[in-house]
């Protein structure tokens, strides 16, 4: 299972992710810092990639999200207006989750990962967040006409 990190999670996510043995390659080992979002989500979704954003507007613009869904992207979007480090963080404490839904859910689908709980996050946990389909192909095809 190949990673593959948008330019808006900078480098520290990625090393976080590949520090913990996850296998992640980098939007800029790839393409230029003005490649268009449709060019690139085409590219790893031809590779077999599952992309990680912060952009979570990709959901409400039609042009990458219907190249989300035409492409066969597992999208996957962090959420929260946090440093990268405690993004990626979470990631790696949720990975066993993002894991079983990777093998439970095929693409093409828009997924967000949350981080826990600001309860759980006071208590000095270090619990994982949760991984949830926030846009499946089926929903895509009956709210936007999608074929």
């Amino acid at each position: 299972m190949v990673f593959f990190t948008d330019r808006d999670l900078g480098k520290l996510f990625p090393q976080i992710l590949r520090n913990a043995g996850l296998n992640v390659e980098r939007h800029d080992d790839y393409f230029s810092e003005t490649t268009d979002d449709l060019v690139w989500l085409a590219e790893v979704a031809r590779r077999g990639w599952f992309p990680i954003t912060k952009n979570f507007r990709i959901r409400y613009q039609p042009a990458q999200r219907d190249t989300v869904m035409r492409a066969g992207v597992g999208l996957l979007v962090v959420i929260g207006q946090v440093p990268h480090q405690m993004l990626a963080e979470n990631f790696v404490a949720t990975f066993g989750k993002i894991d079983r839904f990777l093998k439970a859910n095929r693409p093409p689908f828009i997924a967000r990962i949350y981080r826990p709980t600001a309860e759980l996050i006071q208590r000095g946990s270090r619990k994982s967040g949760r991984i949830e389909l926030w846009l499946s192909f089926d929903e895509w095809r009956k709210q936007f006409g999608g074929h």
